[in-house]
């Protein structure tokens, strides 16, 4: 962990982000450095974070960065831990995700991209929840942000990992939302369309609805500060979940099986 040390009246005011080296993740720091948070940054690319962190701390504010690879769940745990014994955390953003598909020429999903998203994308954010969760509850007061994908309300053919692991992460939410309400503790699930990050311009083809990463970010504090349970952005696809309900599963299937989508390296 590297940073500046922290004075007391930080206590309690952090927010921790993973994923905090780029895309929303990079947003959503600099917007909460802006507003005079404290901040824990995570990132997998040291230089990327530290350039973040560098900016955020131009705010006036304390910045700690730690570089670790979520797909080592006991290591995100035991860190997490770590840094909120050192600097209790406010807010817990678990921003991090990997966006990768089947490509064109590949026959079915590689064995081991499909363990790697599972791993990163829904069983060490949902463990990092569980373990913000057990230090928030123990101070009576504290908020989780989970990034999922409107990618989990649909089956999608060519990337059966990645949505898959965003609807474990999803359902996950949900279900620690009415568990954790009663404690005092809020959690917000965020479910984004297109937005314009490194992650999503590796997407060959059409992005519909594309958002930009600082509007994503704007709206992901400001459910935060609503305590807003689940946010899906844009709306239009609010509307598609609802009509979604309402199509035969035959026909759905049918839609489904013949989207094409590929992705660069």
């Amino acid at each position: 962990m590297t940073g500046s040390a922290a004075s007391r009246t930080d206590e309690g005011r952090y927010v921790l982000i993973t994923g905090a080296s780029s895309g929303i993740g990079a947003e959503l720091a600099w917007l909460y450095a802006a507003q005079g948070r404290p901040l824990l940054l995570w990132g997998r690319d040291a230089a990327r974070l530290e350039a973040v962190a560098v900016r955020a701390r131009a705010c006036g504010v304390t910045v700690q960065t730690r570089v670790l690879d979520l797909a080592d769940g006991a290591a995100a745990i035991a860190a997490l831990r770590a840094d909120d014994a050192a600097h209790p955390i406010g807010i817990a953003i678990l921003a991090a995700g990997l966006g990768d598909m089947r490509r064109s020429d590949d026959v079915v999903e590689k064995a081991e991209d499909v363990l790697r998203l599972g791993l990163v994308n829904y069983a060490t954010p949902s463990a990092m929840a569980a373990a913000a969760a057990e230090c928030m509850v123990a101070r009576g007061r504290g908020h989780i942000v989970m990034l999922a994908s409107v990618a989990a309300f649909h089956a999608l053919p060519f990337a059966a990992a990645y949505s898959g692991s965003k609807a474990g992460l999803k359902r996950f939410a949900e279900a620690q939302q009415m568990a954790l309400a009663p404690l005092g503790i809020g959690v917000t699930l965020v479910s984004p369309g297109f937005v314009d990050t490194p992650m999503s311009r590796r997407v060959v083809g059409a992005k519909p609805f594309l958002q930009s990463a600082p509007s994503a970010a704007r709206r992901i504090a400001r459910a935060v500060a609503r305590n807003q349970p689940h946010l899906v952005f844009p709306f239009v696809f609010s509307v598609l979940r609802l009509v979604d309900t309402l199509v035969p599963w035959p026909l759905k299937r049918r839609i489904l099986a013949a989207i094409r989508a590929d992705q660069t390296d």
